[in-house]
């Protein structure tokens, strides 16, 4: 690839806006950002079809998209299809999220992403594997007769899967796993996520001293913050070492708990965006079914048939949008909530979550209504509206 300009938009580099530059790319990688008197003469350009170019959006907990569920059957063409349905929606990095199977499936959807990953699919990140080893008190919509401590083999195939994958992030309850077992994962690399839980603040800020680094979607599937037992609520807004996804569709949690939340957050670990978006994602699905299960998509909601909700109907765009405009963030910080913040809570922050020098070229051009004009991953436009 050839070295190439975009201009004609202002550049949010992930810390900073930038008016009247270009950005420079080159061999998939961003080699610069440079005032329009600096484009050499000769340079190749193109202009941008946005108002603004900012870190292409990264989600770590995508269940589906484009008509397709991550299960056992999906396989790479599942994976791909999902991938490309939500880069329609700005997101150039995403960990495909399995829900709750069984051992056979768990074990064919490793085996998909690791083949996924053999073949540097544009915009697959590695896997995030959402159970079985959950609380029964805390399901979800996760089968509850699927949910299983987790067993030395189970210890390994992970240990196994993560020398594969470039990611791989678990969800796990401390009801059915031991800190021994975190500690391990840990130290082999796998990014271990508190969720699906009923367990204490201590309890959880303890797994989180033996390795634990994330929390799975705050305030659902889990223990709340009450006042004598703040319950993994609190454990994930009192801890500066657990990064914290969140669901900002503002049905699966209130803005008003959203903007309490990120102010009691304390730090360096952040809350960042996820959209635990299902196969509904850029299609016209009325449902679909889940383990066997019939899932109504109604009014924005996913739901059972007794209500529970059941994953999310909302793609990254719209987050940033909803926690732009709802829950009253400067437009920076809502982008790098789906963007930068992700990119640290799985250690990628040296290639992804900012545009400079030796960063991917991972990018999204957004309007000034903030839809998506154009996705851009590894220099190549891989959507345009």
């Amino acid at each position: 690839m050839t070295s190439l300009a975009i201009t004609g938009a202002r550049i949010f580099d992930g810390d900073a806006w930038h008016d009247d530059h270009a950005l420079i790319i080159d061999g998939g990688q961003v080699t610069g950002i440079v005032p329009m008197r600096g484009v050499a003469p000769g340079q190749a350009t193109r202009k941008a079809g946005g108002a603004m170019i900012v870190p292409g959006f990264l989600d770590l907990q995508v269940n589906g998209g484009g008509g397709v569920m991550f299960d056992g059957e999906c396989g790479v063409e599942g994976l791909s299809t999902i991938c490309r349905a939500h880069a329609k929606f700005g997101t150039a990095g995403l960990l495909p999220t399995l829900i709750t199977d069984t051992r056979e499936a768990t074990a064919k959807a490793i085996a998909a992403g690791i083949e996924a990953a053999r073949s540097r699919m544009p915009g697959f990140l590695g896997l995030h594997l959402e159970g079985p080893h959950l609380s029964l008190a805390r399901k979800g919509a996760h089968d509850p007769s699927l949910i299983r401590p987790m067993e030395a083999d189970d210890l390994g195939a992970l240990i196994e899967a993560r020398r594969h994958l470039p990611v791989l992030m678990v969800t796990l309850a401390p009801e059915s796993v031991t800190q021994e077992q975190v500690r391990a994962l840990a130290e082999a690399g796998v990014c271990v996520s508190l969720g699906h839980t009923d367990t204490g603040c201590r309890t959880a800020l303890a797994y989180a001293k033996a390795g634990a680094r994330l929390v799975t979607h705050l305030f659902n599937a889990m223990s709340p913050l009450g006042h004598r037992e703040p319950g993994l609520v609190g454990a994930a807004l009192e801890s500066g070492t657990l990064w914290t996804g969140l669901i900002a569709d503002g049905i699966h949690v209130d803005p008003v708990a959203m903007r309490a939340a990120l102010k009691a957050k304390t730090g360096p670990a952040r809350i960042f965006a996820v959209t635990d978006a299902m196969s509904t994602i850029g299609t016209d699905m009325k449902s679909f079914t889940l383990n066997g299960r019939t899932i109504e998509r109604r009014d924005g909601r996913l739901t059972l048939a007794d209500g529970t909700l059941a994953g999310a109907d909302i793609d990254m765009a719209s987050t940033v949008a909803n926690l732009h405009r709802q829950v009253g963030l400067p437009l920076e910080e809502a982008l790098r909530m789906a963007s930068l913040y992700p990119a640290q809570a799985v250690k990628l922050e040296k290639t992804k979550g900012r545009l400079g020098a030796g960063m991917d070229a991972d990018f999204v051009e957004l309007t000034e209504e903030l839809s998506v004009a154009v996705t851009w991953i590894s220099g190549n436009v891989v959507h345009t509206a």
